[in-house]
This record gives structure tokens, C-alpha cells and sequence, in this order.
């Protein structure tokens, strides 16, 4: 615990009050989760048919995005609740959104047949062409669904 607490210190200022813009909206979105359909949550965001991202963005509004990736990343990993990907491409749209930067985020799914599991899903955002939380493993998923936001 204090050597978490020695880590969150050593942020600069800017990114601790990202940290903890991150931790908050996570835990919205999680209790949001919890007692709406990801219909509701995902009402506000325009369905595309295609898997056109957002590519021209400028190389500060890039930066801004990855640390605000990484400090998702961060507290996600901090947080006592499950914050998988699904959780983390929320946030990351919610987060981005607040500062106008449009995005894109993506669900996929894979079949699997040595596993339980016949059918597995992954979620991931990008914006300005980097893939920004879900990255891992995504070109395994066959992408069934596009979100954008931000595109107006």
C-alpha cells in the first residue's frame, strides 16, 4: 500500500488529477453498468458501419491522449472491482469526450473451440490512429460493432 501511495506521488500534478478523474469515472461506469444495458450506455455514441478512425489529430492532442490511456490503464489496475476492457474503452470515451477529442471504440468478438468458453468478446478504443486502451490481442477479434464519438 505505501509503495502505491510513494508511486502516486511522484506523478506530476496534472497526472494525478488524471488518476483520479480515471478511478472516478471507472467506478460510474461500473455502477452504471451494473444497473443499465449497455444499450443506455452506449446511446450517446454514433454507430458507424465502417472501421474508419479518427486519424488527424494534433501531435499534443495525441500525447494527451496517451497519458490519459495510461493512467486508465493505472487505475484500473488499482481499482477492487474487475476493470476489464470493456470498463477501460468506456472510460477512455468518457474521459476523451470531456475534452473533445473525437475517438472510436470498437467490441469484437472470437470463437474459441479448446476452451469453455465458445465465445469471447474484447473492447477497444483508439483515437488519432493509436490504439489507446484494448490493444492487446485485438486482431484476434472480428470487430462486430464501431462506436464514434466526437465527429460533429
Amino acid at each position: 500500500m505505501l509503495r502505491k501511495l510513494k508511486i502516486f506521488l511522484q506523478l506530476s500534478r496534472r497526472e494525478m488529477l488524471l488518476f483520479m478523474e480515471a478511478y472516478f469515472t471507472l467506478a460510474v461506469i461500473r455502477i452504471t453498468m451494473l444497473l443499465f444495458s449497455f444499450e443506455r450506455l452506449t446511446r450517446s455514441l454514433e454507430q458507424s458501419p465502417d472501421r474508419k478512425s479518427i486519424s488527424l489529430l494534433p501531435y499534443n492532442t495525441i500525447q494527451c491522449c496517451l497519458t490519459i490511456s495510461r493512467l486508465i490503464c493505472r487505475a484500473a489496475n488499482n481499482t477492487p472491482w474487475e476493470s476489464a476492457c470493456l470498463l477501460q474503452s468506456l472510460c477512455t470515451r468518457q474521459m476523451l469526450q470531456r475534452r473533445r477529442i473525437p475517438g472510436v471504440f470498437y467490441l469484437g468478438v472470437m470463437t474459441t473451440e479448446n476452451t469453455k468458453e465458445k465465445l469471447k468478446a474484447h473492447a477497444w478504443s483508439e483515437a488519432g490512429g493509436k490504439i489507446l486502451t484494448g490493444g492487446t490481442g485485438h486482431e484476434n477479434y472480428t470487430v462486430i460493432a464501431v462506436y464514434t464519438w466526437g465527429n460533429k
